[in-house]
């Protein structure tokens, strides 16, 4: 698989994530695909796994994607993800392995008030 036809499954996937649609959302994982979220320390094995875990998951939610950088077999995308109106900013890495995602790790973080003592450095962007 070739990094343009990548990326176009990566935008899918977002999309799908961003409507969801579970089953599309999760057409880009291999059926033995793993899951890390470092910062709770689950690992979730398997494609149906990640599904269901996402699934069940109450919040309703929005992806809005800020970029899609890689190629070959690895794959950055940076988004906001809004659970319930609250905003948070999430790196995904993705693995690719045979043309769909062998491993993804996301890292969440938290939005946070500028520094006062940087701000005549900085331009605040929303």
């Amino acid at each position: 698989m070739d990094d343009q036809a990548i990326l176009a499954a990566l935008q899918r996937h977002w999309a799908a994530s961003d409507a969801n649609d579970f089953e599309a959302e999760h057409d880009i994982y291999r059926g033995d695909a793993v899951l890390d979220y470092p910062q709770s320390g689950e690992r979730i094995r398997g494609r149906r796994t990640i599904q269901e875990s996402r699934f069940v998951q109450p919040n309703k939610k929005r992806f809005t994607v800020r970029r899609i950088v890689g190629g070959g077999d690895l794959w950055v995308s940076e988004f906001v993800l809004t659970y319930d109106g609250v905003p948070s900013y999430v790196v995904s890495i993705m693995e690719f392995r045979e043309g769909l995602v062998a491993h993804e790790t996301q890292y969440f973080g938290e939005r946070f008030d500028p520094a006062p003592s940087r701000a005549h450095l900085v331009e605040v962007v929303r």
